[in-house]
This record gives C-alpha cells, structure tokens and sequence, in this order.
C-alpha cells in the first residue's frame, strides 16, 4: 500500500509539474514517473477532483452575453490577456501567466485520463471496465468542453476542414501537438462516450464518478452542439429514462445566500468550471434584462439572483451550494431542455412543450404556472431557447449556445461598452473560437484560430 501512495504520489507531482506553470504542453514528462499499477490507483487518480472535475474553461462565459462588469472591476483587472478576452479583440488569448489558463486545466484532465487509460492496458488491470468507462467520459467532457471555446461552431458542411483540438490519446508527452479537424475531435468525444456507455453502471457511488447516465447526458449535449436532433433528443430521452428527478423550487429557501444545495438530484456529475479574471464572483454582473424576464411567480427570480443596494444584480443560483465553483457539467434540467428543444425542431411541438412544461412546473410558485403553448415549431423553439437561457445561467453552456443559434441562422450581435468604447462581436465572427495561448503556438507550432 505505501508503495502504492508513493507511486500516485510521483504522478501527480508530475502532473503538478506539468501544469504549474502554465505550460502544460511545453514541458517534457517522465514516463517512468506515471506507474499506478493497481485498480484502486487509478480509480484514486481519477477521484482527484482538484485536477479532474475542476477548472473547466471560463473563458467561454467570460465572452457571452450572460454577465458584464463595471468599468471599476474592468480597469482593475490585472491581466491584458482577461481585458483583451472580455472585449473580443482580435488579438485575444485565453492565457494569464498569474493564475493559470484553461488550456492548461484542459489537457491537465486530459493528460490524467490519458495515463489511466494506459495503466490499464499496461498492466493488464482486471475488472477495470468502470475505471475505464470513467476516464474515457472525463476525456471526452474535457475535449467537448475546450472544443467550444477554441473550434467553431460543428458545421457539418465544413467541419472536415474547420480547425479543432490536438487529439493527445498517450500520455506521452513527447509526441508532438498537431490539430485535428472539428469533425475528428467531435468523432473521438463520440467514440469515447459511446464506449463509456457500454462499459458503466447506471450509478456510481457518488456523483462525482461518472455513470451510464452521465455518458448518455454529454451524448445528447454533443450531438445538439452538432445539431444533430434526432439523437439528441434520443439520449437525452435514455438518459431521462434512468434518472429524471428534479428540484422542487418550492421547498428552497429562497432568502438563503445559496438556495440549492450541493451534490442535489439533478446533479448527474459535480464538474465545475475555473473562476478567475472576468468570471470572478465578486465582480460579474447579470444584465438587468436577464434578472427582469423572469415573471414575478417564477421562483428562480429569487433563488438565482441577489441584489445590491445600487440595482447591480450578482448570482446565487449555484449548483454547488456555495460560492466555491460553478455547476458545469450535466444535470437532469438541461436533459429536459435538450428534450425540448429536440422534439420541436423535429416537429413535434406537443411533446416540445410538455417536456419543457415538465421543468417549469417545479420553478414556479405552486398554483401559479399556466403551461407554455405554442402553434407553430418556430414559437416553440423561441420559447425553449429564452427558458434555455434562464435556467442554465452561469452554467458555461451560453457560449456554445450563442455559436450553434448563429450556424442555425439566428442573428445574434454581442455588444459591450468599457470606458466609453463600444465592442461588437457579429454572428458567425471567427472570434467566436477564441485564440489559442500564443506559449502553446510558439512551442507547438500549430496554427492560431483565423481572426
């Protein structure tokens, strides 16, 4: 066993090492450091949830329409790199050399998988079908994750052609980084998820062990990021067949500093996204018109949002049942969402409003709601996207849903206003798959996202 400590403890030294400065792929590894040779070692590795199921990227909810800062909390930012990300300029990077970036935590994930996945076939690891499951879905979330900040929007018209990641499988790091295209870094998030589904159970021990469910949620969340409907709306609904819970708003308190508690029974998987730079909770705003399109019975008005005495709206309505990181991986409500919004752009707008109907019932005060209609599969559609946003807020997903409209012919134009100068960002703009760090493309030598 002390053997065993010491051995996990070299790996993660390593990784440590890796990542510490901010160059995850600049530095060389010692393959000879990462020898966990035991199911219990790995299972361990991929327990961490420091390195594994936290600090996914911000930089998408940095650059969206779902919060703002002051002019003060702008100008006191202490990074170009977090001033040039939050205004969309086209010389933008999602590297801070003072607290990490998420390029970085990406493929410290991926790295942590990666080397589980081969310990498991080094050493011929029995009964290893759940460790493995489990880091093959802790790959591909990491993957999907990154591809919405750094890829454009899957186009399946160009997306043999659209830049996407470095597909690093080995941990060997000293294979060089070269960039797939979208379409092969959608087909490995695929083929890793559609593997994980055979090989776990329906429910782990704790939701911070990824499920059968949890792979088929991140399936339906793909495959309508690839706006591919039809299988979207099927694992969303398979998904939904195994767990379907979901939180009653009524019985939160909704004067509470965070109403919704932690590991609650939507969570099918605690993943939270890296809070710094302009995603810092003391300093991220809600828009006011966010906070006033919610109707006065909807409950999420008072569990989401606190406000100051200057009219500044912050947000509460974490999933985490505190201030320590944002809920972003899947959950049941997002399920129903993604049910919705697949039945109705299939066109069947009666099962599009009573999926969507299902969720909202348990927002509102009891006896206040009156079921959503719509006549027409543009109107449902319409309604789903404006609930889609109101209740996935400040779950990273507003990123990727404002460049999946856009590809679906929404013309959605971002806009802000710091010290007075105006920033636009137009739909379908090559900004929307943000820079990568320049350290990377300097070491790698990989192409930078067209500006």
């Amino acid at each position: 066993m002390k053997q065993s400590i010491i051995k996990l403890t070299k790996l993660l030294l390593a990784v440590m090492l890796l990542t510490g400065c901010n160059r995850f792929l600049e530095e060389k590894s010692d393959s000879n450091l990462a020898v966990p040779m035991t199911l219990e070692d790995n299972q361990a590795l991929l327990d961490r949830l420091t390195d594994v199921l936290s600090n996914f990227a911000s930089s998408g909810m940095a650059s969206s329409d779902e919060m703002y800062l002051s002019d003060a909390d702008f100008n006191a930012m202490e990074y170009q790199e977090d001033k040039r990300l939050y205004t969309w300029q086209e010389d933008n990077v999602s590297t801070n050399q003072g607290v990490g970036n998420d390029w970085a935590y990406a493929y410290s994930g991926i790295y942590i998988s990666n080397a589980v996945l081969n310990n498991l076939e080094t050493y011929a690891i029995a009964g290893a079908e759940n460790v493995r499951g489990q880091a093959l879905v802790l790959r591909a979330i990491r993957y999907l994750d990154a591809a919405q900040i750094w890829c454009p929007a899957y186009n399946k018209v160009t997306a043999d052609k659209d830049l996407g990641l470095p597909l690093r499988l080995d941990p060997d790091m000293n294979i060089p980084s070269v960039r797939s295209s979208v379409k092969q870094t959608y087909d490995q998030i695929l083929e890793d998820l559609h593997e994980a589904v055979k090989l776990l159970p329906v429910k782990q021990v704790a939701a911070t062990r990824p499920s059968k469910i949890t792979a088929l949620g991140f399936l339906a969340r793909t495959y309508l990021f690839m706006g591919d409907d039809e299988k979207a709306l099927s694992y969303s609904l398979e998904a939904l067949s195994l767990q379907n819970s979901l939180l009653n708003f009524n019985n939160l308190n909704v004067s509470a500093s965070y109403p919704i508690e932690n590991m609650n029974v939507e969570v099918l998987l605690r993943a939270t996204m890296r809070i710094s730079g302009p995603v810092r909770f003391a300093v991220a705003k809600v828009p006011v018109s966010i906070y006033q399109s919610y109707h006065v019975n909807d409950l999420r008005k008072a569990v989401f949002f606190r406000l100051s005495s200057n009219g500044e709206v912050t947000f509460k309505g974490n999933y985490t049942g505190g201030s320590a990181g944002k809920l972003t991986a899947i959950t049941t409500d997002e399920l129903y969402l993604i049910a919705a919004e697949a039945y109705a752009k299939t066109n069947d707008i009666s099962n599009a409003m009573k999926m969507l109907n299902s969720l909202l019932i348990t927002r509102w005060k009891t006896g206040t709601f009156v079921p959503f209609t719509a006549t027409t599969k543009e109107a449902a559609l319409q309604i789903i996207k404006e609930e889609r946003q109101k209740e996935l807020l400040f779950r990273g997903l507003r990123w990727a849903d404002i460049k999946r409209y856009n590809r679906d012919g929404d013309q959605i134009t971002l806009t802000r206003t710091v010290n007075g100068q105006t920033y636009t960002l137009p739909p379908n703009d090559p900004r929307y798959a943000i820079a990568i760090p320049e350290d990377i493309l300097a070491l790698t030598g990989m192409p930078q996202n067209p500006r």
